[in-house]
């Protein structure tokens, strides 16, 4: 099943409807907050200016009475009826009706209350007292009822408005997740080239290229042991081999004694092997629990040359070590030891009785470099850059010195590499020159201040 198909026929999970909630909600809290500071404005704004509106009209309906008599009245408060719709009265302070002679004191608030707003089953009154409180001007009328096709494109647009918000988070957030999600489940699946490639900026972006970055390494790791795995069943086979010839002559030949020699051999190379396995392996382990802090490069080397000419005195060979690196760096003092050794050591291999290994130490653009030159043979041009690789080995190099296991420099390799560092070989005619540059922490600039 292609990763298109296991997006598309993936059903709704709650984070879609958690948008939709989160997007009903937003919606339910904006018309409730709306609703609040429509009535704090209505109290607070909109009522004090009707209030006003209320005490002009009951001044020019006592003007109209007192200069038209009940007649100026009457047609004033008609225009007012036809103006704003409802029944408006002029009362005096009793409730009596002044044009109609009619008490319509029910209409009034209680005593106390100098004026009032109130709707009761769509039906409102409005009364406001003079200021001297010989006369009421008061309305009546039913609550018009709001036609809803007046409103129907407000609410079209806010359920547009919600639509495409929807389907945006959809777009960027739910979809994206999911892509995401289906691509980690098949990358667990096994196809380990899947990559979410993502040139996204926001937190989305920073997810996918962190699964990027966690699955190029995982899948390295993964084939690196694949290739390992490989490459010990076949280093195996041969000593192993010889082991089980040497057993059966042994068995039947009359000189026991060099039959065990032989097995003795084979499996001090077994021991050697699986040793060169294990620190591979413990190298190849997860950088994150490899304690670092400063370390002394001149310190190590000389640890390693004492270390080391255990195994150069008995050819005649002698290390000599010249420069020098005054910064500490930044690292594993374990593995840039393992480095090291491993170079030296397969210098101290392949050089000629009586020679000279030159291990050189330099600082060069904020690098420390670290060179070590041997006299001997060399390695074929087309093979300076195979001799890393776990278990490649010269062919007349295996035949002439026993070889190793073929993983000391595939060790250096990789522990150059947990520190950013790089390493290459070149022939320096005659030798082989093994170069090792590692970078050095940055000088604090000086405070003039």
């Amino acid at each position: 099943m292609s990763l298109r198909e296991r997006i598309r026929i993936s059903p709704l999970k709650s984070l879609t409807a958690g948008v939709l909630i989160a997007m009903a909600a937003i919606l339910g809290i904006s018309f409730l907050v709306f609703h609040l500071i429509s009535g704090q404005m209505e109290k607070t704004y909109f009522i004090p200016v009707f209030e006003r509106f209320d005490e002009i009209e009951l001044n020019s309906a006592q003007r109209a009475l007192r200069s038209g008599g009940k007649a100026a009245l009457q047609e004033y408060m008609n225009n007012l009826d036809a103006e704003f719709g409802g029944k408006h009265y002029l009362l005096d302070a009793h409730g009596i009706d002044l044009y109609a002679g009619k008490d319509r004191s029910y209409l009034l608030p209680p005593v106390m209350v100098g004026k009032s707003r109130t709707v009761t089953h769509g039906h409102f009154i409005i009364t406001h007292r003079s200021a001297v409180g010989d006369s009421w001007f008061v309305v009546e009328g039913q609550v018009p009822r709001p036609q809803l096709w007046v409103f129907l494109p407000y609410y079209f647009l806010v359920i547009g408005a919600t639509a495409v918000l929807c389907w945006l988070a959809w777009i960027r957030v739910v979809l994206p997740i999911r892509r995401i999600g289906a691509t980690i489940a098949a990358f667990g699946g096994g196809d380990l080239s899947l990559r979410i490639r993502t040139r996204r900026e926001d937190e989305i972006g920073q997810l996918g290229r962190s699964f990027d970055r966690m699955a190029e390494r995982l899948e390295q790791m993964i084939l690196n042991r694949r290739r390992l795995l490989s490459d010990i069943s076949h280093e195996l086979r041969s000593p192993l081999a010889r082991l089980k010839f040497a057993v059966k002559l042994a068995r039947t030949s009359p000189d026991s004694q060099a039959a065990l020699d032989r097995i003795e051999r084979d499996i001090d190379r077994l021991a050697s092997l699986v040793a060169d396995i294990v620190e591979m392996t413990s190298v190849e382990d997860d950088p994150a629990a490899q304690e670092t802090g400063p370390v002394r490069l001149r310190e190590v080397i000389d640890e390693v040359v004492h270390d080391c000419s255990l195994e150069a005195d008995p050819k005649g060979c002698r290390i000599a070590v010249t420069g020098v690196v005054t910064r500490p760096l930044e690292g594993n003092r374990e593995l840039l030891r393992r480095a090291v050794e491993n170079v030296l050591r397969n210098a101290i291999r392949y050089a000629p009785q009586g020679s000279i290994i030159q291990l050189t130490l330099a600082e060069a653009e904020g690098k420390a470099v670290i060179e070590v030159r041997d006299q001997g043979p060399g390695v074929p041009a087309a093979s300076l850059e195979s001799i890393f690789d776990p278990f490649f080995r010269v062919e007349e190099a295996r035949v002439a010195n026993g070889g190793g296991s073929g993983l000391g420099l595939s060790i250096a390799r990789r522990a150059v590499q947990l520190h950013n560092g790089t390493i290459a070989a070149e022939n320096a005619a005659p030798g082989l020159r093994v170069r090792m540059v590692l970078p050095l922490p940055a000088i604090p600039p000086l405070n003039l201040s």
